[in-house]
């Protein structure tokens, strides 16, 4: 039993399951190990590591930090870092006021739009910390729209109607708070970016590996056989490691399967020995 994931989240940001819930379901589909990536908080770290031990599940602390990138989306990933480091929980609890304060400008926006959910169905849809995904939900059910998928290319995207911007930490900042509780970054999956000419990500990926960037999320869902070759090329050629995960956040999102193979092929606890090895060789 080797097969991992990198890349989950639970209630304590926008997935649907408790920490503990998804350390089961781990369990349950025969995973060695698993990483918490919850959305600017690592609030259920410890009750997944405490679940992990119990079933005999590796769980890795992780977490899922947006920076600014305004042609795109740019996700960085913090794995194995110290989860009580007072830095770096202070800069996400910044993050979590942030994202609290969007959260009633975006319904307003679909109020003033004819759609009529509000504050409180939204908040009973979470046990932790709420956002888009949660806004999302509420619409599906209404009826509004059909999917989760569906709310956020109509309505909470970025660019899209409803859609409402928040403060985010520089690329230099998210890698170094990660860096800085003794983790080591990861460019999430890199489409989201927007690039398509593959030298200009290079450069890109390049300039974050200068900031202290140590990996490229390769394997991902949304990924084609294409984009993974290029990302592997990438990483090997700069002396990345590469990640991979399903992006995991129960049913409030459409496509991700805890432990689903990609494009075929099940992820293997390699892929977490190569971050872990990278680790001392970065301390020093």
């Amino acid at each position: 039993m080797d097969r991992i994931d990198l890349h989950t989240h639970s209630n304590c940001s926008d997935g649907s399951l408790s920490p503990r819930e998804l350390v089961q379901l781990a369990k349950k589909r025969d995973l060695r190990a698993i990483a918490l990536t919850d959305h600017d908080t690592v609030a259920g770290v410890a009750e997944a590591v405490a679940a992990g031990k119990e079933l005999d599940v590796e769980v890795v602390p992780g977490v899922e930090i947006s920076a600014q990138y305004p042609p795109g989306t740019m996700h960085i990933l913090g794995y194995c870092f110290s989860p009580s480091q007072p830095e770096f929980l202070k800069a996400l609890k910044k993050l979590q006021e942030v994202r609290a304060a969007r959260n009633p400008k975006i319904i307003e926006r679909l109020q003033a739009l004819g759609l009529e959910i509000t504050t409180d169905e939204v908040l009973n849809l979470s046990s932790g910390q709420v956002g888009r995904p949660h806004i999302a939900k509420a619409l599906v059910n209404r009826g509004y729209v059909s999917s989760i998928d569906e709310a956020f290319s109509r309505y909470l995207q970025k660019g899209a109607v409803a859609y409402v911007g928040k403060f985010r930490f520089s690329p230099r900042e998210a890698i170094a708070l990660i860096r800085g509780a003794g983790g080591l970054a990861v460019l999430a999956h890199p489409f989201t970016l927007k690039i398509t000419e593959p030298r200009e990500l290079t450069l890109l990926v390049k300039e974050l590996q200068e900031m202290g960037l140590a990996g490229l999320e390769v394997f991902y869902p949304d990924h084609t056989e294409e984009t993974v070759v290029l990302y592997q090329d990438i990483a090997k050629n700069l002396g990345l490691v590469y990640t991979g995960g399903s992006d995991f956040h129960g049913n409030l999102r459409d496509h991700s399967y805890l432990g689903n193979g990609i494009l075929g092929q099940d992820l293997d606890y390699g892929l977490l020995q190569n971050i872990r090895e990278r680790l001392p060789a970065r301390e020093k």
